[in-house]
């Protein structure tokens, strides 16, 4: 019965239980469960007696658009929120939907900030992974932190004994 089920396809008004919406989506089920509590007014699956949630069409266009903003465009649930709100999930879909020079900055991200700054980082010492000199010290460095880690591994065996 499980095959069968398998190859049967649902149309597109069906509801879908929340292991087959997201199989559809291709995310795991506690996204799902998560995205709805952050996105209130576009995810309200409608949940049975027995508690099972049933998202309806207009659930699956609201994460469809929320997988969009998030996982291709890279944007925060915060920024995606703004983005529903401001121009609606069917832009979203239908690919209309633009992203003004601000949009990112209105939503500052520290992960994306941490991101930028470690990449500037890496840019600005790229040229001296050829220095001799740098080498010779980064060697020097490393046999002083492994000179110490020995000591540090035989005190440790001294005061285990």
């Amino acid at each position: 019965m499980t095959a069968l089920k398998s190859r049967i396809e649902k149309s597109s008004s069906a509801f879908r239980s929340i292991g087959e919406a997201a199989n559809e989506l291709g995310l795991e089920t506690h996204v799902l469960r998560y995205w709805e509590t952050r996105f209130p007014k576009d995810v309200r699956p409608i949940k049975r007696e027995d508690g099972r949630r049933m998202f309806r069409p207009q659930d699956m266009d609201a994460l469809r658009a929320i997988r969009v903003l998030v996982h291709e465009r890279g944007m925060t649930l915060k920024g995606a929120k703004l983005i529903l709100a401001e121009q609606g999930i069917d832009a979203v879909l239908a690919g209309t939907v633009t992203l003004a020079a601000g949009a990112f900055e209105a939503v500052p991200s520290p992960a994306r900030e941490l991101q930028e700054s470690v990449a500037r980082a890496f840019a600005a010492h790229a040229d001296l992974g050829t220095d001799p000199d740098r080498k010779a010290r980064l060697e020097g460095a490393l046999q002083e932190l492994t000179d110490i880690k020995s000591r540090i591994d035989a005190a440790l065996a001294r005061r285990a004994a």
